[in-house]
């Protein structure tokens, strides 16, 4: 019994929680969960990480490097050389000839070598500090593409989740009809049994809902795409998106500015050619000295050494070199000093480098004013759809109170005798047709309205 009441008491605690996890997302929250699932900004996150790391390692450039080598192994190594003939006068009468000698000097045994050695770039000639600014221009670049890629997600989301409220309303705007027509029938089955209508004006009523009935049929395959498509989307449970029911509302928006300077397109390009400036100015030092600093030092040795020659090392003295040390060493071996690197002519390499750059700063450029001309363009049909949107949704509420009056003096007239149930079939038809229609045009309203807002770099959640 205790168990049970236990059980009974977590249920009822954590049953807010279930309830809540459920929950139908919002608009924001579908937007967000879509952003952090996005492979696209994801890759484009990636990328940007890449353009980071490649300004921190030019930040590194200037540090010393240090490195160690060391190595050991059997040695051998063998040179001719020659001695040059001596004349040394002694005394008046007494001389020496020292005879000019060829001779061979051989060395062997276990070589070891070490080396430690520092370096530091001093001056890149200038080449450095544009490449910097060329990266850091390139990443403003990517963050501006990343939020044009915020606005494409927005978009699709959002249309996704105005479907939902269109296929919504569909539904209760075809369930209303199906009712009317169960109550039209009882009226046609009692007229039918007066002999006041034909078997066949009473199948075209049966006709009529059959034909709901397959509507509704197909309003279920429309939302199961579409809950499938959302949790594709943003990876959010397929109960959760299920739970969504919006409500269209047409979206009031007033453009404050006709310009597009502001769009990602633009500024992205603009830090794009900004970023091939710099690039530029870079490929322009190919010619300017670079510095360095450098400093070593170094051990080598030699164990078990022999050192011979094949002659004698003074003609006459029966004295051949023959040594065996059994350790040889020398350290330290320390240099340390300046170096520069001057590139007075690289084959035009360097001349080669700064056209092409110039070239896609050109490039970059045509890009940008053929944007301009198609962001504006676009920007005047998004205004003008706008607006035919509006236009569109009063129309669509008139054509919606003239249908609604309609089918009721056709069902009077219907329950009358004075009309028939073709008559009543096309009132009904054309109230349904046009609730429909007017939330089509809600929903295109609100697209149009998407695209303006989106014009103009001004689309935010919060507007939606």
């Amino acid at each position: 019994m205790k168990l049970k009441i236990k059980i009974l008491w977590m249920i009822t605690f954590l049953s807010p929680f279930f309830v809540l996890s459920q929950s139908a997302p919002d608009l924001e929250d579908l937007i967000q969960a879509a952003i952090a699932n996005d492979g696209n900004l994801n890759q484009q996150k990636l990328q940007h990480q890449i353009t980071q790391l490649s300004d921190e390692r030019l930040k590194d450039i200037f540090l010393p490097k240090v490195n160690l080598t060391a190595q050991t192994g059997y040695l051998y190594t063998s040179t001719n050389y020659k001695t040059p003939g001596l004349h040394i006068p002694l005394i008046e009468e007494l001389e020496l000839n020292i005879p000019q000698r060829t001779n061979r000097l051989n060395i062997s045994g276990i070589s070891a070598t070490a080396k430690a050695e520092a370096s530091m770039l001093i001056y890149s000639g200038g080449k450095v500090k544009y490449l910097k600014e060329a990266n850091r221009e390139k990443g403003k670049s990517e963050q501006i593409l990343m939020e044009k890629t915020i606005g494409d997600i927005i978009v699709e989301i959002s249309k996704a989740y105005d479907q939902f409220s269109l296929l919504h309303h569909s539904k209760l705007v075809l369930d209303a009809s199906k009712d009317r027509l169960a109550i039209n029938r009882k009226t046609a089955d009692k007229a039918l049994s007066y002999g006041l209508i034909t078997p066949y004006d009473h199948q075209k009523i049966e006709l009529a809902q059959a034909i709901l009935d397959s509507k509704l049929i197909e309003y279920e395959g429309k939302r199961e795409l579409l809950i499938t498509q959302l949790h594709l989307l943003t990876g959010m449970e397929r109960e959760r998106i299920a739970n969504i029911d919006p409500v269209l509302q047409p979206i009031d928006y007033l453009v404050s500015s006709t310009e597009v300077d502001q769009r990602a397109e633009i500024r992205a390009l603009e830090h794009g050619i900004q970023a091939a400036e710099n690039k530029i100015k870079a490929e322009e030092k190919w010619w300017v000295p670079k510095v360095m600093a450098k400093a070593s030092v170094a051990y080598m040795g030699l164990y078990e050494g022999k050192i011979t020659t094949s002659d004698e090392i003074i003609s006459g003295s029966n004295y051949r070199l023959d040594l065996n040390p059994n350790r040889l060493h020398i350290f330290p071996m320390v240099q340390a000093g300046i170096g520069f690197q001057w590139d007075i002519f690289d084959g035009r390499e360097g001349k080669t480098n700064v056209a092409e750059a110039q070239i896609n700063k050109e490039i970059l450029i045509q890009k940008k004013n053929e944007a301009e001309k198609l962001l504006k363009l676009n920007l005047a049909n998004n205004q003008t759809e706008f607006e035919i949107a509006y236009a569109q949704i009063e129309l669509k509420n008139k054509e919606v109170e003239l249908a609604q009056k309609a089918l009721k003096n056709v069902e009077k007239e219907f329950r009358y005798g004075t009309k028939t149930s073709s008559d009543l079939i096309e009132a009904e038809n054309d109230l349904l047709n046009a609730e429909l229609e007017l939330q089509t045009a809600i929903f295109n309203q609100r697209r149009n309205a998407i695209e303006l807002m989106r014009s103009t770099q001004n689309l935010k959640i919060e507007n939606l």
